[in-house]
């Protein structure tokens, strides 16, 4: 059995074990794998595993003997579904590894915005609290987030998550999603998407990424937020309109902006964020603490057992 795995840094980088997927059989690991290079790796390969790789129809039609994709990550769209399913080729994805990650990434990213602990402590390292006069002092406005209003876009297992925790900091809470969802709780409501923008004093985006949403947040939608409003998205880039999130940031119709993914990434030189005013991005961390990551090497290896015993689990194709 022979497998490969083409770009497997982002989850391994060091800290993680390749050992329980080389029991499988003949496995061979390349930390990254360019266009040009997947279809001779791939060429001879059962099993191929890959989270940004691209596998289409013609590298199926150059690996004969491709039995079994698997996507180490959620979203699957790297892969052409069609054409496995034409081949009898079983491709999987990884769901709900990262929920508990990518929440508490939403809420890094509105705790920093709020408290800029990195500016003070980089105020103090420079000495300006040993040569003031007070025993206090900021940088920056202060922000207290209990009794502020989270709007969700998307109430999957992330949007829930961020809403329990939201809840446990005394937020309240509004999301919109596509299909009603029934909450009990009072401080939890169900509105239209633009009451969740022109409410909320937070707006995160929790949906995927389909062909109806492109750009959703443009200029229109962006200037129902309130100008103390914060957008933060942990979702994926192309939810977002970029040049009219920055004319929003830059003339101050929003507050700013948490980014951990963006439309191309690595991004361009000129995307107009990365010049953006108040605009803080990370680069698509939101999923990789180790926890996660390990959650995310487990289920691999469960998902190639569960196949190889003709049971195979979290199938896409």
């Amino acid at each position: 059995m022979e497998i490969v795995v083409l770009d497997g840094f982002t989850l391994n980088p060091g800290d993680l074990s390749w050992d329980a997927l080389r029991k499988q059989g003949n496995c061979k690991i390349y930390d990254r794998t360019a266009a040009d290079e997947t279809l001779s790796r791939i060429r001879n390969a059962e099993i191929v595993l890959t989270n940004k790789v691209i596998i289409d129809r013609n590298s199926m039609e150059a690996a004969p003997n491709m039995k079994y994709i698997g996507v180490l990550a959620t979203g699957y769209n790297v892969v052409d579904i069609a054409a496995a399913k034409e081949r009898g080729i079983t491709v999987t994805n990884i769901p709900a590894y990262s929920t508990d990650s990518v929440a508490q990434m939403v809420f890094s990213h509105i705790l920093a915005f709020c408290n800029r602990v990195e500016l003070h402590t980089a105020s103090v390292q420079n000495g300006d609290w040993q040569n003031g006069t007070d025993f206090s002092y900021t940088c920056s406005l202060q922000t207290e987030i209990s009794g502020k209003t989270v709007g969700i876009v998307g109430f999957g297992q992330i949007g829930q998550r961020v809403a329990q925790i939201a809840r446990a900091l005394g937020m309240k809470v509004l999301f919109y999603n596509r299909s009603v969802k029934n909450i009990q709780d009072e401080n939890i409501r169900q509105t239209s998407l633009e009451t969740v923008f022109s409410k909320s004093d937070f707006v995160s985006l929790n949906c995927p990424l389909t062909g109806d949403n492109q750009q959703f947040v443009n200029a229109a939608l962006l200037a129902k937020m309130k100008p103390s409003s914060m957008l933060i998205n942990t979702g994926r880039g192309g939810l977002v309109n970029e040049k009219d999130l920055a004319e929003a940031l830059n003339t101050g119709q929003i507050a700013a902006a948490g980014l951990d993914v963006l439309s191309t990434e690595p991004p361009k030189a000129d995307n107009p964020l990365l010049t953006a005013k108040n605009c803080f991005i990370t680069p698509h961390i939101a999923w990789a603490t180790i926890e996660a990551r390990t959650r995310l090497m487990n289920i691999a290896v469960e998902n190639i057992n569960a196949f190889l015993n003709g049971k195979a689990q979290n199938v896409v194709s």
